[in-house]
């Protein structure tokens, strides 16, 4: 085996961020760290609770990507027909109507990507390229059979194993080939894409030659020719071709840059026909494939290493973040706050009129289990409320018996779907009873849950702070119930809220789910200009058509808790660390 001395540290170890040990995914999988948001969809690492083993868990938002559940089953059904040593496995795929989960085999190594950013000069050695472009044609060539096309080769999505095997991950851009072996043109990453690709042309095996050769430039020189900020910027890179390679590397085999030449051929027509030979004119002038498979060994060895040299400083820095008060205690602390006071208005109208000490320890005994299990609380309240009413209705009222029924059917079914499952879910519903006005929860549903499950928690919110608000103010007296409950239902303005509530949290959350903390406070920017736009029509309608009087109660609060959350997201940071490599593809010449 020929020695690499040139091999050092080029950056320090990948911080892997650690979820939290509760999360739970499809009721089964335990979200152990996050590897980041990938090309179609964000990936974890999970642990198999019923099978005991690691996967990794790819989640797709559908609505995102305007991808139905159907075309998200093709896709696994696709990879899953794909089984091949040097292919990630695809065990298992599911969906819930929002997200897809493709369930896959967890590859315990570092991509390509991770690899050149932790040696010099961001390259492989000649043996080491031989042994990925062995395996990743073997991988390729094996799909095209089947006709099949990945169409986003690129260092992210080839993968390294303890042992030095080599992976190919993630075909969820890929196609099934009709009967003349070409498929419609569908995603990519600029920088690997070809021509033909990038215009939305049909595309064959070639793509994947081109995307291949790209990959093997890069890691013979350290930078990828093509990459730009814009896939016309790209193109033209292309047609320019990418450069010298005995320049950059003049120990290679001339007939090496001719087959790269070829592979990267603007022209599908004069470009290398397919992977195998590439692979062919490649590997014997770029050395031994098994050679070079010992160094990759070595190379993830030493990243291992690494790790553990860090870990002194991993616990020091978990020490710090013990010393501050965390999302978690925070959370908890709040929603006890929250449910304590909207239970202690509660409880005078629910218990005897002598437990006067019952009155004010109840509260407290809620607010404590609260906090031992944040989604206990809107069950707490909702109970309460929902108890008050039915005792406020002893006489026979209709309105109360018909309220009391319908919010306690409404509130079990938000907690079974949604409440159960984010310790943020509580305050999220219960804010806003506490607060003057009802549209409260768009911010904090936005920053903390989903699109569809924050629009739903905002809504019932919504409703139940409504309710709430006026069964207090009235001492749940039918009468009075009776009477708010009729004036909101005829009011247009209070349904023009109501729906533009819920839409504005749904499109900050939409926002928000892109990961990023410039996403997080774009995604409070929007929700809270949904707020202030559905408060000025509100206004409008109320007034027949003129300019109104703002609701400035809503208005001030959304502003307030619109920065809150976004002081929150800085605070939190990006929701997916980019730790599959993403962004080492720098912008280089």
């Amino acid at each position: 085996m020929s020695e690499n001395p040139t091999k050092v540290r080029a950056a320090t170890p990948i911080q892997l961020p650690q979820a939290s040990h509760d999360e739970i995914l499809l009721r089964r999988y335990r979200v152990l760290e996050r590897r980041g948001r990938g090309g179609f969809g964000t990936v974890c690492t999970c642990w198999d609770t019923r099978l005991q083993r690691r996967v990794a868990i790819k989640r797709l938002p559908l609505a995102e990507w305007g991808t139905t559940v159907e075309e998200a089953l093709a896709e696994a059904r696709t990879a899953c027909m794909l089984n091949h040593p040097n292919i990630v496995t695809v065990y298992d795929f599911e969906t819930d109507g929002t997200f897809a989960y493709l369930v896959m085999e967890h590859v315990d190594g570092l991509n390509i990507a991770e690899l050149l950013a932790r040696v010099e000069g961001g390259r492989l050695t000649p043996e080491e390229c031989s042994h990925v472009l062995y395996s990743v044609a073997d991988a390729l060539s094996f799909a095209h059979e089947n006709r099949v096309l990945h169409l986003d080769i690129k260092p992210t999505n080839i993968m390294v194993d303890r042992k030095g095997t080599v992976k190919l991950a993630d075909f969820g851009m890929s196609t099934l080939a009709s009967a003349a072996g070409y498929g419609g043109a569908r995603g990519g990453t600029v920088g690997y894409m070809p021509p033909e690709q990038i215009q939305g042309e049909m595309v064959d095996e070639r793509a994947d030659v081109f995307a291949l050769g790209a990959v093997v430039w890069q890691a013979l020189t350290g930078f990828n020719p093509f990459l730009a900020r814009s896939a016309e910027d790209s193109q033209k890179r292309i047609e320019r071709g990418p450069g010298n390679l005995q320049k950059d590397c003049p120990g290679l085999d001339p007939a090496v840059e001719q087959a790269l030449l070829a592979a990267l051929s603007p022209s599908p027509a004069q470009r290398t026909a397919d992977v195998l030979e590439l692979s062919d004119e490649l590997v014997p002038r770029l050395g031994s494939p098994r050679e070079g498979a010992a160094s990759l060994q070595d190379l993830v060895s030493q990243a291992e290493d690494d790790e553990d040299e860090s870990t002194d400083i991993r616990r020091a820095e978990a020490f710090r973040a013990r010393r501050r008060l965390p999302e978690g205690v925070l959370a908890r602390a709040a929603t006890a706050l929250v449910c304590f006071s909207a239970i202690r208005l509660l409880a005078p109208f629910v218990l005897p009129s002598d437990a006067s000490a019952a009155a004010v320890g109840i509260p407290l005994v809620c607010a404590f289990a609260s906090a031992v299990w944040p989604p206990l609380a809107s069950l707490l309240v909702g109970g309460s409320l929902v108890a008050a009413l039915a005792l406020g209705a002893s006489g026979g009222s209709a309105p109360m018996v018909v309220a009391a029924c319908a919010l306690a059917v409404v509130l079990v079914a938000w907690w079974v779907l949604v409440g159960r499952k984010d310790r943020l879910s509580s305050i999220c519903l219960l804010l806003p009873s506490c607060l003057p006005s009802a549209a409260s929860s768009c911010a904090p549903s936005a920053y903390a849950l989903d699109p569809l499950p924050a629009a739903a928690t905002t809504a019932v919110a919504y409703l139940t702070a409504t309710l709430y608000r006026g069964a207090v103010a009235g001492a749940f007296t039918s009468e009075a119930v009776a009477s708010a409950l009729l004036a909101d239902a005829t009011d247009p303005s209070f349904w023009l809220l109501f729906a533009g509530s819920a839409l504005s949290s749904a499109l900050a959350s939409s926002v928000a789910l892109q990961g990023s903390v410039a996403a997080g406070i774009g995604g409070q920017a929007l929700g809270f200009a949904g707020i202030f736009a559905s408060c000025v029509l509100a206004a409008s309608v109320k007034n027949s058509g003129i300019w109104g009087v703002l609701d400035w109660s809503t208005v001030v609060l959304a502003l307030l808790l619109g920065v809150l959350m976004c002081i929150a997201t800085v605070l939190r940071g990006p929701l997916y660390e980019d730790q599959e490599g993403e962004d080492l593809d720098e912008f280089s010449e």
